[in-house]
């Protein structure tokens, strides 16, 4: 990709932080004008949950782009989305903490050993905390070849989520079988990493 240059890069980063947090501006906007239908509390957790799917179906498809178009310097953004996805589970799990079980820390810890959708989105977030602590250069660099070992656990919790996403929903389960066939189809890009993972 002949626009894909050092110069151009910083611009791109910048343009791809005002798309991330866009999504949380039409929230905000959705909370205040009560635009979000007869369950306000589930459009919120859900919504926060589909942004972190997102973002890490992005993070993910970042390498296969990379060289179908010989864009070397798109890896570079892979952290930025992948903090992003980060932040935004971040924010799904605060929303269901505090709108759904009204912080009630004794009430979570039961709720995820009990419930099965929870325990898997706990798993999927506890990988996406290790990933971001991790993710500084100099953190890299002190871990060496154990980053990339641990950097691998992503396409665990690339396949935890649309299963957690499933098990979440009363109806409708064309979303999550969407969500999880992109999946698949990213992750068998990689299949020669994951045979050695």
């Amino acid at each position: 990709m002949q626009f894909l240059t050092y110069k151009r890069m910083p611009y791109i980063k910048a343009y791809m932080h005002v798309l991330a947090i866009m999504p949380l501006v039409y929230l905000g906007l959705a909370i205040y004008l009560d635009d979000l239908g007869g369950d306000p509390v589930q459009a919120v957790i859900h919504f926060l949950g589909k942004g972190a799917m997102n973002l890490l179906l992005l993070t993910l498809a970042i390498t296969p782009i990379v060289q179908r178009f010989k864009a070397g310097l798109l890896v570079s953004t892979r952290r930025l989305l992948g903090l992003y996805c980060f932040f935004y589970a971040c924010l799904h799990l605060i929303a269901f903490a505090w709108l759904d079980l009204g912080l009630d820390w004794t009430l979570l810890l039961v709720e995820t050993v009990k419930r099965p959708y929870i325990f898997l989105g706990m798993m999927a977030f506890v990988i996406l905390l290790l990933l971001a602590v991790t993710s500084p250069n100099y953190i890299r660099r002190k871990m060496a070849k154990n980053w990339q070992k641990l950097h691998n656990f992503v396409y665990l919790a690339a396949l935890l989520t649309p299963l957690h996403y499933y098990l979440s929903v009363k109806s409708g389960w064309i979303e999550p079988i969407i969500y999880a066939s992109l999946v698949v189809f990213l992750l068998l890009k990689r299949r020669k990493r994951l045979l050695i993972f």
